[in-house]
C-alpha cells in the first residue's frame, strides 16, 4: 500500500523525514525522498556479472519491467495500479555498504559509460497519490512539462 506523503506501508524507509541512518543522524528533519524504484531489469544484469540477487535484497520497494527509470527527468509522474501515482526525486546512490551484501556490487551497479546516469541501481521517488500496488499492475509513465532536467544523484 502506497500512503501519499508517507512511503510505502511498513517499509523501513517509510515516513515524512529521511530515514537513512547517515542522512537522519545529520539532519533528521530532511524531507523523505529515499524509497526506492528499482527496474527489474537489473537482476539479469547482475545475474550476467556471476552475482545472485533476488527482487527486494537491495531494499527496493517496487521493481518495473521495461522502464529506463535512471534516463527519466525530475518530476516524471509514474502511475502505478489503478490510482497510485509516485513522482522520481533522484538517483539512487549506491551505498558503501553494499559490497558487504555481496562482494563486487558496487563495481556493477557503477556505470562506466561517458554519457547516461552515474549508477544503474534504481531511483528515489514520493508519493503524490496513495493507492495500492501489486505484481502485474501496470506502469504508465507522464514526462513533466517543463523544461527536463536529469535526476539528481542523492
Amino acid at each position: 500500500m502506497l500512503v501519499e506523503g508517507y512511503g510505502v506501508e511498513g517499509a523501513a524507509h517509510a515516513g515524512p523525514f529521511v530515514r537513512h541512518r547517515y542522512l537522519a543522524r545529520r539532519q533528521p528533519r530532511l524531507a523523505n525522498l529515499r524509497p526506492h524504484l528499482i527496474p527489474s531489469e537489473l537482476f539479469a544484469f547482475l545475474s550476467d556479472a556471476g552475482l545472485e540477487v533476488r527482487p527486494g535484497e537491495l531494499g527496493e520497494n517496487i521493481t518495473t519491467p521495461g522502464l529506463d527509470l535512471e534516463r527519466m527527468p525530475l518530476g516524471t509522474l509514474i502511475e502505478l495500479g489503478p490510482v497510485a501515482i509516485i513522482e522520481l526525486t533522484g538517483l539512487r546512490t549506491p551505498c558503501v555498504l553494499i559490497d558487504r551484501f555481496q562482494a563486487g556490487l558496487k563495481r556493477q551497479v557503477l556505470s562506466l559509460a561517458e554519457t547516461g546516469p552515474p549508477f544503474k541501481c534504481g531511483v528515489l521517488r514520493v508519493v503524490r497519490v496513495g493507492g495500492a500496488v501489486a505484481p502485474g499492475h501496470s506502469a504508465r509513465v507522464r514526462l513533466p512539462s517543463s523544461p527536463c532536467r536529469a535526476l539528481p544523484a542523492l
